[in-house]
């Protein structure tokens, strides 16, 4: 079964504890600190559209783009102004440029080989303003090798009973997630199963691609706070300037 297809029906009950409005107001704060050329803000891989809905309440005139139809018609509940895409990070579209992009929740982290990473940036350098930012955040390595691991994870509520399974491979640089979820419907129980993917993504890796496509690293955050990151950090947000898209390559190095 695709990842997030019946996922996305339970995504926002599981996702609770996620702080959504200290992540806005992260990138509130730092879209006013470093300036941006318009008010246009696109959330890349939006989901079900929380985030979208924070920033909208902060005055951004929001885009969303997600590859889940699923996820996308639970964000247009929710945000019914607001132009919602159904697309891939490494294939999206604009209809013009934008002042920043955001990317949160290890959502660069389903980009699972380094073509698709370049693209994805290669493509934000292209609908950024000059002097646009990109904000985005990664599981690290850090947290895959000794958080998620091979680890199973449980969770249950009155509603929902699900197991998180991991397998990593340090060596492929890829972390599966086997999901089984137990939705209560009535008195009985429905199940479905999921499986997803992420990709281990150094700094230096991170970096480089950045770099390779026109971007400045400007900070690296631990987790959503304001603090710098740390060697173990279990989640670190980038936040970047277009600064040149001249220089945008592929991940051989060649110009694009």
């Amino acid at each position: 079964m695709d990842a997030y297809s019946k996922f996305a029906q339970v995504y926002d009950e599981l996702m609770e504890d996620v702080p959504y409005e200290e992540i806005s107001q992260i990138i509130d704060s730092k879209i006013k600190k470093y300036g941006v050329g318009n008010n246009i803000v696109l959330d890349l891989a939006c989901g079900t559209g929380t985030l979208t809905k924070h920033l909208s309440d902060k005055g951004y005139e929001m885009i969303g783009a997600d590859m889940s139809a699923e996820m996308l018609q639970i964000a247009q509940e929710k945000n019914p102004g607001v132009l919602f895409l159904n697309q891939p990070m490494e294939d999206f579209e604009l209809y013009g440029t934008v002042g920043a992009i955001v990317c949160s929740l290890d959502s660069v982290n389903y980009l699972l080989d380094d073509e698709s990473l370049y693209e994805t940036f290669r493509l934000c350098n292209n609908y950024l303003e000059p002097d646009g930012l990109l904000i985005f955040d990664i599981n690290t390595e850090y947290k895959f090798k000794n958080i998620l691991a091979d680890n199973i994870f449980t969770f249950d509520n009155d509603r929902i009973f699900y197991t998180w399974e991991n397998n990593y491979c340090e060596e492929e640089k890829l972390c599966d997630f086997y999901l089984t979820f137990f939705v209560k419907d009535g008195d009985l129980y429905s199940r479905f199963d999921e499986v997803h993917t992420e990709r281990v993504y150094s700094n230096l890796e991170i970096e480089n691609a950045l770099t390779a496509n026109g971007f400045e690293i400007l900070e690296k955050l631990d987790n959503f706070t304001n603090n710098p990151a740390k060697e173990n950090s279990e989640r670190v947000m980038y936040v970047c300037k277009n600064v040149d898209s001249i220089q945008a390559k592929n991940s051989k190095g060649e110009q694009i």
